[in-house]
């Protein structure tokens, strides 16, 4: 048993097998250099919102290389030791129940299934960060602490959708621009991870028409102890 930077690892050594039992922003890179050839490592990765969290898989193959991808997942651990968090408030909730927002329309176009695991994972990181869904709620309710901004979508009849919006971002309208470059790229359950030289990270959907760049990893002494 070792104490230390989780992010850190061992320096110097190789493993078969690295697992992370907290959530991260990035792959940490160190334990990506610690892997053995034919060795995996999986993390939990997310913005500050817990709502749509992604698994990385790497791997390294027999010959050296380094293959990775990040899968939409349903659940994930707790943040890493100075992560930072968001969480909707039990007022901020009622207000986005029951509250009759800034406008309300009738809309055809559903939003993106629960199922859809894919696309609420890249909007986790496309649609500015910051938004948190409420799980707890009948029908779809998305809000953004930071700016007082929300939505609820309920279903009215056969592919009718009532639609309400509340504060300075328009959310429904982002979810469903985004679901439309969602659909261009084949609708993606996972995505590739590219590490690049300069120790940055890039998730992107096959076709590449779906990108977004994960956060630069923190100092080693900024990082989690596991």
């Amino acid at each position: 048993m070792v104490c230390g930077s989780g992010e850190q690892g061992l320096p110097g050594r190789e493993f078969d097998r690295i697992f992370l039992s907290y959530t991260v922003e990035c792959v940490p890179t160190a334990l990506v250099e610690q892997l053995a050839p034919g060795a995996e490592l999986l993390a939990h990765v997310t913005s500050a919102s817990p709502s749509w969290p992604g698994l990385a898989v790497v791997r390294r193959t027999a010959d050296g290389h380094v293959t990775a991808e990040l899968r939409a997942v349903e659940f994930a651990h707790r943040a890493g030791h100075g992560m930072a968090r968001i969480w909707l408030s039990e007022e901020f909730r009622q207000r986005m129940a029951a509250e009759s927002g800034a406008w309300t329309q009738r809309s055809m176009l559903a939003p993106p299934a629960d199922s859809d695991r894919g696309f609420w994972l890249a909007a986790d990181h496309l649609l500015g960060g910051g938004l948190v869904r409420d799980f707890g709620a009948e029908h779809l309710a998305i809000g953004a602490p930071s700016c007082g901004s929300w939505m609820r979508a309920e279903p009215v009849g056969h592919r009718r959708w009532s639609v309400t919006v509340d504060g300075p971002r328009d959310i429904w309208k982002e979810i469903q621009d985004l679901a439309d470059r969602w659909r261009a790229a084949c609708s993606p359950d996972r995505y590739r991870l590219y590490f690049d030289a300069d120790g940055g990270q890039r998730a992107a959907s096959e076709c590449g028409r779906l990108a977004w760049q994960l956060p630069a990893p923190r100092p080693l002494d900024e990082g989690a102890t596991s």
